[in-house]
């Protein structure tokens, strides 16, 4: 059954993950899921029954606040808990096998380390996984990273939906200075700026095209801008309430492609970051 799939553990971040996928349930009209992982923080050989029963009830209490809050936020949402054991990356990717989407929290963007929940889920998903950073308080514009991939692809038909659903604006970016960026790895473009412009024009534009047709009513533009995709999608996140990545793009080099860009994006991006997987589409 569709889902909203949000992980809790009672922290500032995990809260504002929360807000986020109540208002994101409520747009879907789908139920909510906050879902709890507790574990034993010691070796094995260590176990204490006792204290494991203590940290158990710990967990049940933050899922139940969790819970309540979604409640008392949205009275008329379908709210349910799943309280797991052990790895948080594993049972957000168990219980996200039937989501729309997975919403977890995000610490500030230099403190976030690579190893992260966040981060592990939005490289591993088969569903966009949104990593919320930030308070809805630069509502209004959606930014999608384009590079003429099918990845790009399934990030445009994601921002485009949420532009529709939340009534926002929606910019689709393409920072195209970089050999990784450049279609079919033309790197002859790169001694001739025109040419640049119009053929990466052009990729652009068609990439856009169908979904204005789909979505008539989002106010969209589109931005080619002579950088390398994480630079263009740095300066377009400043002014974003979420910026939309794919997970990976048509980079020929792993290091260039748009799956580096998505991992720089959630380390560093100053707004909610969505990841979406090709699958998507």
């Amino acid at each position: 059954m569709s889902q909203v799939l949000v992980g809790y553990d009672g922290t500032s971040e995990s809260e504002l993950a929360l807000r986020w996928a109540v208002r994101e349930a409520r747009l879907r009209r789908l139920p909510l899921t906050v879902c709890h992982v507790w574990r034993w923080p010691f070796p094995v050989s260590h176990i204490d029954y006792e204290g494991v029963a203590i940290i158990k009830r710990m967990g049940e209490h933050l899922l139940d606040h969790g819970v309540a809050l979604a409640r008392e936020l949205a009275p008329e949402l379908d709210v349910r808990w799943r309280l797991d054991n052990g790895s948080a990356y594993a049972a957000l990717m168990s219980a996200g096998h039937d989501a729309d989407l997975i919403v977890v929290g995000s610490h500030a963007p230099d403190e976030m380390p690579v190893g992260s929940t966040a981060l592990r889920v939005s490289t591993r998903a088969n569903r966009p996984v949104v990593a919320v950073r930030s308070p809805d308080s630069r509502d209004g514009l959606v930014v999608v990273g384009v590079d003429g991939s099918a990845g790009a692809d399934a990030a445009l038909a994601f921002g485009f939906e949420e532009a529709a659903l939340r009534g926002w604006r929606l910019r689709a970016v393409y920072g195209c200075w970089e050999p990784g960026a450049a279609p079919d790895g033309d790197l002859s473009l790169f001694g001739d700026e025109d040419r640049l412009r119009r053929v990466c024009g052009r990729v652009l534009e068609r990439a856009v095209a169908p979904w204005l047709v789909k979505y008539p009513h989002v106010q969209a533009t589109t931005s080619l801008v002579l950088k390398s995709p994480r630079e263009a999608l740095f300066e377009a996140a400043e002014d974003a309430g979420l910026a939309v990545v794919g997970a990976r793009g048509t980079g020929v080099v792993e290091a260039l492609t748009l799956g580096a860009t998505s991992d720089a994006l959630l380390k560093h991006a100053p707004c909610t970051v969505a990841v979406v997987p090709q699958r998507f589409m």
